[in-house]
């Protein structure tokens, strides 16, 4: 993360993502496979090492190995795609654009409920045992067990999550970066997918400020 200043000197968090550039492995046409999607590889510096089945793959294809391959579906109208062309950032994005970015968290390990359902806790002082345990789980009685959903102590974290309606501050063609406004999923150094926005909020236009006081002439 970084921080971006505007123009008028108001500071933004930021998000810097290198986006590609990607390369077609594979496309699937609605003919042959049932839908259309194409299979993107990310380009990355280090050349990665695949097996020889996979390595077919590539070479069908005509690229290089990758490490990361995500299918992704394409839009209603956009032209189609084989497998050997790029796709660079600023063919999909612009600026001032609403993203959604799909990760996976990080993991926090075993955690309580406290940390992982944010429960309040019971006393700390005057003698009590009941600091961070979960209260009660259920009846003894009936159903004599633990109802299943109980939130209860667990791994946390590590899951699939996408963060909706975030603004793209800067494209950078040059370097195929991608400033976000804002955090996104997942440690530094992680993979994420940048898609555009499903439910893309509208960005109001600014208003002019009216006064808030009137200077008038009074009458004696």
């Amino acid at each position: 993360m970084t921080q971006i200043f505007g123009k008028d000197g108001t500071v933004s968090p930021a998000t810097v993502i290198k986006a590609g550039p990607c390369v077609v492995l594979q496309a699937k046409a609605a003919a042959t496979d049932g839908y259309e999607a194409v299979q993107l590889g990310l380009v990355e510096e280090k050349p990665a090492r695949v097996r020889k089945p996979l390595g077919g793959h590539y070479k069908k294809a005509g690229v290089p190995p990758t490490r990361v391959r995500r299918e992704v579906k394409l839009a209603k109208g956009a032209e189609p795609l084989k497998a050997g062309d790029q796709v660079l950032v600023t063919g999909v994005f612009a600026d001032g654009d609403r993203v959604d970015v799909i990760g996976v968290s990080r993991g926090k390990g075993f955690q309580g409920v406290m940390k992982r359902h944010n429960f309040r806790g019971g006393a700390a002082t005057h003698g009590s045992m009941f600091h961070r345990a979960p209260g009660s789980i259920g009846a003894s009685s009936f159903p004599s067990r633990v109802v299943k959903g109980m939130r209860a102590a667990g791994r946390m974290g590590g899951d699939r999550v996408t963060v909706r309606n975030l603004k793209v501050v800067q494209v950078d063609a040059d370097n195929n970066l991608l400033v976000i406004h804002g955090a996104i999923p997942g440690a530094p150094g992680g993979y994420v997918v940048v898609r555009k926005a499903i439910t893309a909020k509208k960005i109001a236009a600014p208003q002019p400020e009216k006064p808030s006081k009137a200077v008038v002439k009074g009458k004696k």
